[in-house]
């Protein structure tokens, strides 16, 4: 487990927080909800970088046969890559060799990432007749522990294969949640298809939290929404404390193939995936090294977050 420092200044001049850790050994996140647009593949690019600036060794995984996640690391037409996800896992089903580094990208932000596209989800339909087929992307990313403290995995929006292949594979689960009704209302079937995976596939899968996204500041209705999942979920799930708050911000990301931390440092939006970049630290343990803001505010709380 980590212990968060007050903030110093490092010899560049760059606000930290200070980190303090005690446990060392790569930890497995899917990011994962059924409900699309609630803002996974935004989270894991800015988890991950945040994880990769406070000096992590961090591998995206992209699990999403739209890839979106490639296109949000500047791959401008996933559809034409020679090597994916896809090729990996037919290596590991067909029991072929792979060699490190096969299909691996590596970002100018300091992350690794093996992306996806479309064919992927003809492997999902494939993988209903292999023999141990909830299990394929396990055998692969234990191959990867060795190589990285942190792997984070973008699921696809639903519950088919490959998000079952994913869960399977994890050690935590981080559930993004739109603070709006129907996003919300779908979290009760995600839980159960979790806790039934916890039992019967891997006894060591936990909910690391909930993370409250596209927050309008502006309305009740976000207000109320989040209070009525922390009085529904917060007794049996952790709840992040700060939100990411509703933001264009966030969306041009994806068009600039880089982290929120580049393209609007001193926004709200960076701002709360640094605060959700310390609370995983926290929860999850990590490696003893600060982490560089670079004009964001190094806090444990959001300003003006909904709580």
């Amino acid at each position: 487990m980590c212990r968060l420092s007050e903030n110093v200044t490092n010899e560049n001049g760059k606000s930290v927080v200070n980190v303090e850790c005690t446990e060392n050994r790569c930890k497995i996140i899917a990011i994962s909800n059924q409900k699309g647009g609630v803002g996974k593949t935004t989270t894991c690019v800015n988890l991950g970088i945040g994880l990769a600036r406070a000096g992590e060794r961090v591998l995206l995984v992209e699990a999403d046969a739209q890839g979106s996640l490639a296109v949000s690391l500047g791959i401008s037409e996933p559809d034409k890559l020679d090597v994916t996800l896809v090729n990996i896992l037919e290596k590991v089903i067909n029991d072929e060799e792979t060699w490190p580094g096969e299909g691996i990208i590596r970002h100018e932000e300091g992350i690794d990432f093996i992306p996806a596209n479309i064919e992927l989800a003809g492997l999902e339909t494939a993988l209903v007749n292999i023999m141990s087929r909830e299990t394929v992307m396990r055998q692969f990313l234990q191959e990867m522990r060795e190589r990285y403290s942190y792997i984070l995995i973008d699921c696809m929006p639903s519950l088919g294969m490959i998000t079952i292949n994913a869960l399977v594979a994890a050690d935590y689960v981080l559930v993004p949640v739109e603070a709006a009704y129907l996003p919300v209302k779908g979290l009760q079937q995600l839980i159960k298809t979790i806790g039934n995976i916890h039992r019967k596939l891997n006894p060591s899968l936990e909910i690391l939290g909930i993370l409250l996204t596209k927050v309008d500041r502006r309305t009740n209705f976000a207000r109320e929404t989040s209070v009525k999942i922390r009085e529904v979920y917060g007794e049996r799930v952790h709840i992040f404390e700060n939100c990411i708050p509703l933001s264009v911000r966030a969306a041009e990301t994806a068009a600039e193939g880089k982290s929120i931390y580049l393209h609007d440092p001193k926004g709200a939006v960076a701002e709360g995936y640094l605060s959700l970049t310390e609370e995983v630290l926290t929860l999850t343990g990590c490696e003893d090294k600060p982490i560089e803001s670079e004009g964001v505010e190094a806090s444990g709380q959001q300003k003006g977050g909904v709580q």
